[in-house]
């Protein structure tokens, strides 16, 4: 899938070899359209899912919420990254979702960026799109923070890092991918690290299966690189990325001081690969240490 920005600062989507094949084969030449615009961000809507899903969060809820930091927060537009923790249900990115809203209200937007699959049909699509769900891609990304003004929320590590062991739970696995790091320089917006912990244990991923989905080349079928095997409700012991329901415990962030992007006086240019790499070793380093503090045993 290729993407360009438009005039009018909408996002223009083609058809292209980063789609996936499931995806090529479902949708053909057709675009997929949702998730690619900012503005289709509508602040009711998301009220009211915060509402609805806000039930289910707080003290005393099926799922506690303990954050810290959100004075650390600048002024947008700023990128939020953070760990991914919990499988494909994603109670780690519910729960930060909501608790930024109840803080700042809808009317400071930030947008997840997302694996294409839960934008690549029309009810998905259109439901997470008003909801401020960008599909993950440099052009999408840079029109949310340069043209919007938006802040952005990304986690590196994706499925990596979201099928993570048990026992590695508290390791941040941003596994060499560095291109949310040359997004911020060349943006020139600050990235805020964020550590969660909680939702890693609403499930029990016994290994990632990396090797076997490389060896049946998951990641061109469906832009995955993990087959995980997990213990998890109502599955049991289950092989696969699938979906599961959440045990409940307390969701749990941290969120630091805004790290600044290195000088980058051209921004049509490629920053310098040493420069990003040190970047996002800064970055890594910032959100492991805020993941030792929400570890007991440290």
């Amino acid at each position: 899938m290729a993407v360009a920005a438009t005039n009018s600062g909408n996002i223009e989507v083609k058809a292209g070899k980063r789609r996936s094949r499931i995806l090529d084969w479902v949708h053909g030449a057709n675009d997929m359209p949702w998730g690619t615009a900012p503005l289709d961000f509508e602040p009711a809507a998301t009220q009211q899912t915060v509402d609805r899903a806000g039930m289910l969060f707080g003290p005393g809820r099926y799922f506690g919420l303990e954050v810290e930091g959100f004075a650390n927060v600048p002024a947008g537009p700023t990128m939020v990254v953070s760990n991914h923790s919990g499988g494909t249900s994603i109670p780690d990115v519910w729960g930060f979702l909501i608790a930024w809203y109840r803080h700042f209200g809808v009317q400071r937007p930030i947008h997840p960026m997302a694996h294409e699959i839960i934008l690549s049909n029309r009810h998905t699509g259109v439901y997470f799109a008003k909801r401020g769900v960008l599909r993950g891609g440099r052009a999408i990304a840079l029109s949310a923070l340069r043209d919007h003004g938006r802040d952005l929320m990304v986690m590196p590590g994706g499925d990596l890092d979201t099928w993570r062991p048990y026992s590695k739970r508290y390791e941040v696995r941003f596994s060499g991918r560095i291109g949310y790091a040359r997004l911020a320089i060349q943006a020139g917006v600050p990235i805020v690290p964020v550590a969660n912990a909680g939702a890693h244990e609403t499930l029990i991923v016994l290994t990632d299966g990396r090797r076997f989905a490389r060896a049946i080349g998951l990641h061109a079928f469906a832009r995955a690189e993990v087959f995980p095997v997990h213990l998890s409700l109502p599955w049991g012991l289950t092989v696969g990325p699938w979906p599961h329901l959440p045990t409940p415990v307390t969701l749990r962030y941290r969120i630091g001081a805004p790290i600044p992007p290195p000088v980058h006086l051209d921004p049509e240019r490629e920053p310098d690969e040493d420069v990003v790499r040190a970047y996002d070793a800064e970055v890594q380093a910032a959100v492991q240490k805020l993941l030792d503090e929400l570890n007991p045993r440290s």
